[in-house]
């Protein structure tokens, strides 16, 4: 386990976009939330389902290398991963990328800040394909 000062310290070195070989190690429920990535750092690497494509058939297997880049890291002590190689990624990415990170070109580069963990699991549920769960009074 990672802990708090040692995941500050990791933080502290990562960019957005920076890109990292990497290794599926896991793909736990195909076509479900995502595939688990190791980037030879001490905190695991997980590309979401909402980058990868619709058919599941077309995600990167266990074992595959192939290069990802730094698309979030929040208080889960996880970073999240986007592929770099366009044959894993969604097919309407640009439209996705539009809706959900339109500020994605200038982020690139930038530090990685830790904006909560609430932050992107409020984009993933506003794309859900029944829409955002109903706020109650």
């Amino acid at each position: 386990m990672v802990t708090d000062a040692e995941w500050a310290r990791i933080r502290r070195g990562l960019r957005f976009g920076q890109v990292f070989e990497g290794t599926v190690v896991k793909v736990p429920r195909p076509g479900a939330i995502g595939i688990f990535v190791d980037i030879g750092l001490q905190v695991g690497g997980f590309v979401d389902v909402l980058l990868l494509p619709e058919q599941n058939d077309d995600w990167p297997e266990e074992g595959t290398v192939a290069e990802f880049e730094i698309w979030w890291a929040d208080s889960r002590r996880q970073i999240r991963l986007k592929p770099s190689d366009s044959r894993y990624l969604r097919t309407d990415f640009a439209e996705f990328l539009a809706l959900a990170r339109p500020d994605w070109p200038f982020e690139v580069g930038q530090p990685v800040r830790d904006p909560g963990p609430s932050a992107f699991d409020q984009v993933r549920s506003a794309l859900r394909p029944d829409g955002p769960p109903a706020v109650s009074p």
